[in-house]
């Protein structure tokens, strides 16, 4: 039987060793009190890492950096100060990656802290928020401490664990950490109504994070018979099946079901996953899976991107020097819809950012997404396809949804490439 915790005397230090890598579920599946009591007792712990996913609370901050290295896979979220202030170390590898780099202990995992819902009839736990890399860290790590939290959603997944399966339990009644609402502007809403016109009914859908992705979601309202097999699951996804909007009635595998690692959203989306046999969460080996994108007819992979090259390839990680986004999961679905027929592989994003275009002739960052891979790029401008064509052909078409008053300096910088 696992280890009983009070929130009034919860000591880690007994569990947690000097040199141990710490892991936890990202976002709104961090189980909150664990968290915030590691940092607090960090000094008494000792040296120790923490391997971060995206961030939506500030338990981790620069000062904590005293005896915490912090790893992350992206710079999202409140992990955006920490890279700032230099407290932050990268892990470059695509999403996909993450459960092979953990079961196999090159990324090694000792501590492994989760937030639960309340066991069922039989004595059952679900993993509520997230599957995703969580799943091989079960499997190879030394320690495993939970918060049973009574408002967590129960989610169906994959897994479910008994009594046996942690180490030490906590016993918490909290609101889960929610996402904000995307702040949609005009631009927004172009390039998403460019994109709704590419989806046909009874596509599956992967949607990456952001603005654009939520905004893509709010067009495709009179769509029929869509899908979902994605990374992360939002409240677009959640308004969309209530709607009929989504129904999964046409995918080509897991008919019926919304696939994805994890969700991210407010509490709209947790009332509605709760004991919502539609909406099932998977670990990475299955959503990133090659085979199982390539074999997911119609599959639209959409992501945001900080800029795009005029030959295609595609910067999601730095933005002005910062590291603000992430390798992630991004090349894997695109990879995907390529390889899926009828699939539609789109990157968006916005001609500018703050009056500099994002449309470049050489990219200030490193190339996440290879010109290789590039598909169809999307700004307020229109599409560019950049399937079957040539590097002069690609370059005309990058030119056309740049923004206007960047055009010429861009054919300028386009002569002297050439």
């Amino acid at each position: 039987m696992p280890t009983p915790l009070q929130t009034d005397n919860l000591d880690l230090s007994a569990l947690i060793r000097p040199g141990d890598t710490v892991l936890w579920g990202q976002a709104n599946a961090e189980p909150l009190p664990l968290t915030q009591a590691l940092m607090a007792q960090r000094q008494r712990i000792g040296r120790f890492r923490v391997m971060l996913g995206i961030a939506n609370s500030d338990t981790c901050r620069p000062e904590h950096a005293d005896c915490v290295d912090f790893l992350a896979y992206c710079g999202a979220g409140a992990n955006r100060e920490l890279a700032r202030a230099g407290a932050l170390d990268i892990l470059p590898c695509h999403y996909s990656q993450l459960p092979a780099l953990i079961g196999s202990g090159a990324l090694r995992i000792d501590v492994l802290l989760l937030q639960l819902a309340p066991a069922d009839a039989d004595g059952r736990y679900s993993l509520s928020l997230a599957h995703e890399y969580l799943l091989p860290a079960l499997d190879t790590a030394r320690v495993v401490i939970a918060e049973v939290n009574r408002q967590a959603p129960r989610v169906q997944g994959e897994r479910t664990l008994g009594a046996d399966d942690i180490d030490a339990i906590l016993h918490t009644d909290r609101p889960p950490l929610e996402n904000p609402p995307s702040r949609i502007r005009e631009v927004d809403a172009q390039i998403a109504w460019h994109i709704a016109g590419l989806v046909e009914d009874g596509a599956t859908l992967q949607v990456g994070i952001g603005a654009i992705p939520d905004a893509v979601l709010g067009a495709l309202a009179d769509h029929r018979d869509l899908g979902v097999h994605s990374g992360s699951i939002g409240d677009g996804v959640a308004q969309l099946m209530r709607s009929g909007a989504i129904t999964n009635a046409r995918k080509s595998l897991d008919r019926g079901l919304s696939v994805g690692g994890v969700l991210l959203g407010s509490r709209l989306l947790h009332d509605f996953a709760h004991d919502n046999p539609a909406i099932m969460l998977r670990s990475t080996t299955y959503t990133h899976a090659p085979d199982v994108l390539a074999r997911q007819e119609r599959l639209v992979a959409i992501n945001s991107a900080i800029e795009v090259d005029l030959g295609g390839q595609i910067n999601s990680e730095v933005a002005a020097g910062n590291y603000v986004g992430a390798l992630g999961g991004a090349l894997d679905f695109l990879r995907g819809a390529h390889r899926s027929k009828g699939g539609l592989p789109i990157v968006a994003l916005p001609s500018t950012a703050g009056g500099a275009s994002r449309i470049v002739a050489s990219l200030s960052g490193p190339a996440t997404v290879p010109r290789g891979d590039a598909g169809l790029i999307v700004t307020e401008y229109g599409v560019a396809d950049l399937r079957g064509k040539s590097l002069r052909q690609r370059m005309r078409c990058m030119l056309d949804i740049a923004h206007p008053d960047h055009r010429e300096r861009l054919e300028r910088q386009l002569g002297a490439l050439w």
